[in-house]
C-alpha cells in the first residue's frame, strides 16, 4: 500500500512534528492509566487504556518507543499510547526499557522480552498481543521477534514497525539519496548505532534484524515515510521477510519524514488519520484476541 500524500498534507505533518518541540497536549480525562494487569506494572512500563476493556478480553499492544535507543519522552509516549489504544481497542503497555549508552545492547532487548513474557504469564493470549515500535523501538520489536522464535517462546499475533532501523550497517541507498529531505540524517544514525551496539556486530542478528532469519515470524506491517533516509530499510525488510515466507505488508507514505505518525500528537492530519485507520483495520485482521488459553512453555534466554 502506498498512500498518496499531497504536498499540502505533507506540509501539515511536518508542521505538526515541529510543534511537538513546544510540548505535547495532555491526555483526555477519560484516559485510564491504572495498571491493566497489576502483576505487570511499573517494573515493565506504563499502562494506558482508552478501550474500556481488559487485556485478557481484548489483548494488549506492547509499545516500544523510539529515541535512538538512548532517549525517552514519557509524555509523548503516553499520548501516543492513548491513540494506539483507541485505534486498536485494547490496553497498551509502553515498555520502559533501559537506555544506552549506560545500558547498551542487549539490555533493552532483554527488557522487551521480559515484558512480553510477563503478559503471557498473566494469561494474555499470545495471539492477542500486538507489538508496535517506531524507529529504534521498531528495531527492538524485530529483534524481540527473532529472539522469541529462537527460544521457542509464544510469538505475538502480529507486529507493526514504523520507520525501522532494520540494518545497523547503514547500507541502504536511501541513507544518501534522501539526505536533506528527512528530519534525521546518516551522521545521527551512525552515532545512534555505535552507541547502542557498544562493540556488538552491526551485521549480525538479532541486534540488526535484516541480517537474521525472518522466516516463521508473525505478520508484519511495515510503515515508513517515502522521504525518509530509512525508506530503503523498510523496503528491504519487507522484501526479505516476504522471501522468507513471512507475511509482510509495506506502507510507504509519500513525501513524509521519519516517524511521521507522531504528528498526530499535535492534532489530526489527513495522513495520520489514514495511518490510524490502517492500523485499526490491519490489527483486527491479524491480531484479533481469541481469548484462548496461551501457551506457557518458555525457554530461558
Amino acid at each position: 500500500m502506498n498512500p498518496r500524500i499531497t504536498p499540502e498534507q505533507s506540509a501539515a505533518v511536518r508542521d505538526h512534528l515541529a510543534r511537538l518541540a513546544d510540548g505535547v497536549p495532555g491526555l483526555p480525562a477519560e484516559a485510564d492509566l491504572t495498571p491493566a494487569l497489576p502483576a505487570v506494572g511499573a517494573a515493565y512500563g506504563r499502562w494506558t487504556n482508552a478501550s474500556g476493556r481488559t487485556p485478557t478480553e481484548a489483548g494488549v499492544v506492547l509499545y516500544v518507543h523510539g529515541g535512538g535507543f538512548s532517549g525517552s519522552r514519557p509524555a509523548a509516549e503516553r499520548a501516543l499510547a492513548y491513540h494506539l489504544s483507541a485505534a486498536t481497542g485494547r490496553p497498551v503497555l509502553g515498555v520502559d526499557y533501559r537506555l544506552a549508552p549506560e545500558h547498551p545492547y542487549p539490555a533493552a532487548l532483554y527488557d522487551v522480552l521480559a515484558a512480553h513474557r510477563a503478559l503471557i504469564d498473566q494469561s494474555v493470549p499470545a495471539g492477542g498481543i500486538l507489538h508496535f515500535g517506531e524507529s529504534a523501538g521498531a528495531t527492538l520489536v524485530l529483534s524481540t521477534l527473532l529472539r522469541l522464535k529462537e527460544a521457542g517462546d509464544p510469538l505475538p499475533g502480529a507486529a507493526v514497525v514504523v520507520s525501522p532501523v532494520a540494518d545497523l550497517t547503514l547500507s541502504s541507498p536511501s541513507l544518501a539519496g534522501d539526505e536533506g529531505r528527512d528530519t534525521i540524517g546518516r551522521a545521527a544514525l551512525e552515532h545512534v548505532c555505535t552507541q547502542y551496539l557498544a562493540g556488538a556486530r552491526p551485521d549480525a542478528a538479532p541486534q540488526s534484524p535484516l541480517h537474521g532469519d525472518l522466516s516463521g515470524l508473525p505478520p508484519l506491517l511495515i510503515a515508513a515515510g517515502g522521504a525518509e533516509v530509512l525508506a530503503d530499510d523498510a523496503r528491504r525488510l519487507a522484501a526479505a521477510a516476504g522471501a522468507a515466507g513471512t507475511t509482510a505488508e509495506l506502507d510507504l507514505y509519500e513525501d513524509l519524514p521519519h516517524v511521521f505518525h507522531l504528528a498526530l500528537l499535535a492534532g489530526p492530519t489527513t495522513a495520520t488519520d489514514i495511518f490510524l485507520r490502517r492500523l485499526a483495520e490491519w490489527t483486527e485482521r491479524n491480531a484479533a484476541c481469541t481469548c484462548a488459553s496461551p501457551e506457557n512453555n518458555r525457554s530461558a534466554w
